[in-house]
Order: C-alpha cells, then structure tokens, then sequence
C-alpha cells in the first residue's frame, strides 16, 4: 500500500505544545483518492528545540471501558481533510475503533502509551510519520461489573461506579433480590485469580447478613467478582 509522506511529531495528552516542519505533498493511500489534497502543502514553522512529546496531563492514567478520547491526525487537520477532533469511547472490550486502522487495544493503557500505537500502526500502512492527537475527554464513572448467578430475579453484570462500596448484599439486592428456591445460607463469592494466581472463594450466610443485620460479615465487591447465589436441595 502506498504511504502518505508527511513529517510529524508524536503528541499526546490532554495539554501539548505542537512543533511543526515543513510538509510535502502527501500521496493518499488507495481508498482515500477522493479525499482533498491542496498542490502546496502549507508552509509551516520549524520545531522548537528540545521540544519532543508536549505536554501530557496525566501520564499515569490508564484508560478504561467507557472512557471518552479526543482524537486527531494533526496531518489531516492541515490538509483539511479533517478539521476537527472526533470523540471515540472505550467499548466494553477495551478497544478503540480509530480512523484507518480499525480497532485498537486501549484499556490499561495511558493516553501516551496508546498515541504511540496508534503512530506506530498509521505509519504502516498510511504514513511516513504521523502526528497523533489524543487526550482523555471524559473519564468513565464505571470503573467495571460485577456478576451475580443463580436464584436471584435478574441474573447478569452489575455496574461498579467509582468510589462505590457495593457490598455482596447490596449486589443482590440490585438484582431484584432472592428468587423463590434460593439457598440464602450458601452465597458464594469467587473472585479472580489475585497475584498469587489463586482464586479466593467466600462463603457468606445472608440471612445472617440481610435478616439479622450482622452486615460486618458482608464484603466488598471489586471488578469482576462473581456471586452464585444456590438452589436450596429441599423446596417446600
């Protein structure tokens, strides 16, 4: 595939101080023929020394489903192709469906760490050198789900917002609570594999929790735990 030569810096974040060179005429990869192309690129001033990244304000932040991203080809903006950023989210997958390359593993990773991919993938097939514009628009509430089974009313995820204590308890209350045959003595919590690569596994008496109120022997749910709740062996 033919690549469209440009000259750029890589910029990231959601604060960046652009550095510019001389431009030349690029060559549209097949498909994007149609796309406007002027017959001089813009004459543009050279970069200021030292500057290399701009500035990122957040480096630490890793993006997570649900984020929201500005996102722009700075070339494209210059050659009017594109004047505006578009706000691409997070789908639940953890990806970013981003212009020319389709999707893109974005969750776990900072803003920067994910520009620099995007670079990398763009200047493959399509540029010589691109400059990537990315910064976190909106950062998602919901920091993940957690996911109750068995003989509750609405079996599924359940979203855990950020800076929420959502108990066991709670969780099955959301779920529109016990079902006819559920066994309320025997709830289970399975959590994921921590670093010892090790699942945990709790066992938690509701009707002590939910009927007696002793809720010190509830917990905490983190992201991707999982209740079963049990059918009770004897129905009557």
């Amino acid at each position: 595939m033919k690549k469209m030569i440009c000259c750029a810096l890589l910029l990231a974040g959601a604060g960046w101080l652009p550095a510019f060179a001389q431009l030349p005429v690029p060559m549209l990869a097949p498909g994007n023929a149609a796309a406007p192309v002027p017959a001089v690129a813009p004459a543009i001033p050279a970069p200021a020394p030292g500057l290399l990244n701009g500035y990122v304000a957040d480096d630490n932040y890793k993006l997570r489903a649900g984020d929201t991203v500005s996102f722009q080809i700075l070339e494209d903006r210059l050659l009017g192709i594109q004047e505006l950023p578009v706000n691409l989210v997070v789908t639940d997958s953890g990806e970013l469906d981003v212009t020319y390359i389709g999707r893109v593993m974005a969750a776990g990773k900072t803003s920067k760490e994910l520009a620099a991919d995007v670079k990398a993938a763009l200047e493959k097939d399509y540029y010589k050198q691109a400059t990537v514009v990315l910064s976190l628009n909106v950062a998602t509430r919901i920091v993940g789900r957690v996911y109750i089974w068995g003989q509750v009313r609405s079996q599924g995820g359940l979203d855990l917002q950020l800076n929420e204590n959502l108990t066991a308890a709670n969780a099955i209350l959301r779920a529109g609570g016990f079902g006819d045959f559920a066994s309320k003595t025997k709830v289970k919590v399975v959590r994921a594999a921590g670093v010892n690569g090790e699942k945990q596994t709790f066992d938690l008496n509701m009707e002590d929790i939910l009927e007696k109120g002793k809720i010190e022997k509830d917990i905490v749910l983190r992201p991707n735990d999982l209740i079963i709740v049990p059918t009770r062996l004897v129905n009557f």
